[in-house]
């Protein structure tokens, strides 16, 4: 059936595809528009297999029920659901990848908070399992503003808690347990019969899933194949609304696990992820982990699991992200890169096998096991180190930072600004940026001054004004860019970095040795002053 309709405006997909309230997704027409566009602007969907997905949002069943209606009057020959409509991200990449798929579309907000009331989002995944290009990105939204119809097959909702095969029209609809396949990659990557071992001699652990979509892939590994104590998984069951919590795996909103790792009797490890489970949070006994350093640390260790021994190809990071992942880079001999933001920017350097591990500093890490980031993966990565080296997180962290000099490094998020307040900050530091270079602040010359721009060394793309950047000669650094992931308003981001070379100053507290570079900032940007605001939303 071909139903006439008309542009429908801010469709434009951001990093990580398009985000906004549900209610807005659910109203006439949103949805529709949004997943004809994809088609169209990816050659249609005729003769095509997708992968289909999320993390069970609010609106994710009665979304997924549309897609396939759409899908099947588009052509496409096949589309893969995981059982009740749920699939973690990275399990999405997976199976793309897996059954040489066309692409997926993937139904989350990531992070975001769930419920009628709250986010919901749609992000296409290209044939590598990777979110889709900018090129890509920009053809849907070209099209989204001249749609003039889309196409739906007028049938009925189909069973999605049914595993097996399914028709909508001649289109195949195969729903699979969204486990399984996972839960095997994971197998081939890391020594689970080490793992389970450490885990019988009486390691323990707590992994919050948040309410969401990690909850059944934690309790089948962990739980049911690695031996951890039942009850080990707590809030593991997907909600609508995630049961009211901010499903963003953070010291801010994941206090009820940063309260146990740092109380009396805390467990041996502790790890959260997100809602749609690319993210992940890592904390030991009384030691927080922050994501530039698990990076860092995971690269240095990599090799101790069996998917790695063979060694690393390079390590990729986001521009925001410390500097901690390029010292050992350069220890082990290979590859270092910085990329924009987003995930996407990755794809290039994991398909030319330029990269293995990459990571970003908003609590992501994967590697070329999928296109994705990967929270789960980092969890059993950190449990493989720990099961071979036998030693705590505080401990590996300390000799790490021994090793390589410590990275202290923070980000203060201002969340929900206007959007006219948030650029005039940005472009009052971006026009001072030419005069910076060779004066002084806070006790150190500053070195350069850009907005990031990166060149892509494997398909010579460019993407231009991706962060403010002011770096010191000593390498401390000030970056400030607008968030592409919030639904309300604007979210300007600030990182901090100051690195210590040791063997003295690596143990100080991260907001204490930050404090001149917190200064330097508010010196160069104003953003206090400028915001109205006595202090950021929230620091990581």
């Amino acid at each position: 059936m071909r139903v006439t309709t008309r542009p429908i405006e801010g469709q434009k997909p951001g990093t990580s595809g398009l985000r906004k309230k549900t209610k807005v997704f659910m109203s006439k027409g949103y949805l529709k528009n949004f997943i004809q566009s994809i088609f169209d602007a990816t050659g249609g969907a005729e003769g095509k297999t997708y992968v289909l997905g999320g993390d069970g949002r609010y609106f994710n069943v009665e979304a997924a029920q549309t897609i396939l209606k759409m899908a099947a009057a588009n052509g496409a020959k096949r589309v893969i659901v995981g059982q009740g409509a749920l699939l973690s991200t990275p399990a999405a990449s997976h199976l793309i990848r897996r059954n040489g798929a066309d692409g997926g579309i993937i139904l989350s907000a990531s992070h975001n908070p769930g419920g009628p009331d709250a986010d919901f989002g749609v992000k296409f995944n290209g044939p590598n399992g990777g979110p889709a290009s900018e090129a890509v990105t920009e053809a849907i939204f070209a099209r989204s503003g001249e749609i003039d119809a889309y196409c739906i097959a007028d049938e009925r909702d189909i069973d999605l808690s049914k595993i097996g095969m399914q028709h909508i029209g001649c289109m195949e609809v195969f729903i699979i347990d969204p486990v399984a396949d996972y839960a095997r990659l994971m197998e081939s990557l890391f020594d689970f019969p080490k793992i389970r071992a450490m885990f019988a001699g009486g390691f323990r652990m707590r992994f919050d899933a948040m309410c969401a979509v990690t909850g059944p892939y934690a309790k089948e590994i962990l739980e049911g194949r690695l031996g951890a104590a039942p009850g080990t998984v707590v809030h593991a069951e997907p909600l609508p609304d995630f049961g009211g919590m901010h499903p963003d795996p953070n010291p801010t909103w994941a206090h009820e696990l940063m309260d146990e790792m740092f109380g009396a009797d805390a467990p041996d490890f502790g790890a959260a992820s997100d809602g749609d489970g690319d993210r992940n949070m890592v904390v030991g006994q009384g030691i927080y982990v922050s994501p530039s350093d698990s990076l860092a640390v995971l690269a240095a260790n990599a090799h101790l699991a069996p998917g790695y021994r063979a060694g690393l190809k390079g390590v990729a990071r986001s521009m925001p992200t410390s500097c901690a992942a390029d010292r050992v880079a350069e220890a082990l001999g290979i590859g270092a890169y910085e990329t924009p933001t987003g995930w996407k920017f990755f794809g290039n350097l994991l398909d030319a096998g330029r990269a293995t591990l990459c990571g970003e500093e908003s609590f992501g890490t994967g590697s070329d096991h999928v296109r994705e980031k990967d929270g789960l993966w980092a969890v059993l990565l950190w449990l493989n180190i720990l099961a071979e080296r036998k030693e705590s997180v505080g401990e590996i962290l300390k000799a790490h930072w021994r090793k390589f000099g410590r990275n202290y490094y923070s980000r203060h998020d201002y969340e929900a600004l206007p959007v006219e307040v948030a650029n005039e900050v940005m472009d009052g530091l971006r026009a001072r940026l030419p005069g910076l270079p060779g004066t002084d602040l806070a006790g150190r010359t500053i070195s350069s001054a850009d907005d990031f721009a990166y060149a892509d060394p494997v398909d010579g793309s460019t993407s231009e004004r991706q962060g403010l950047r002011v770096v010191f000669g000593d390498g401390s650094r000030i970056v400030l860019r607008l968030s592409g992931t919030g639904t309300e308003g604007a979210t300007l981001r600030l990182y901090l970095e100051r690195y210590a070379a040791g063997p003295d100053g690596l143990d100080q507290e991260v907001q204490a040795a930050l404090a001149p570079m917190i200064r330097a900032a508010e010196e160069l940007a104003g953003i206090r002053a400028v915001t109205g605001r006595e202090g950021p939303d929230v620091v990581t």
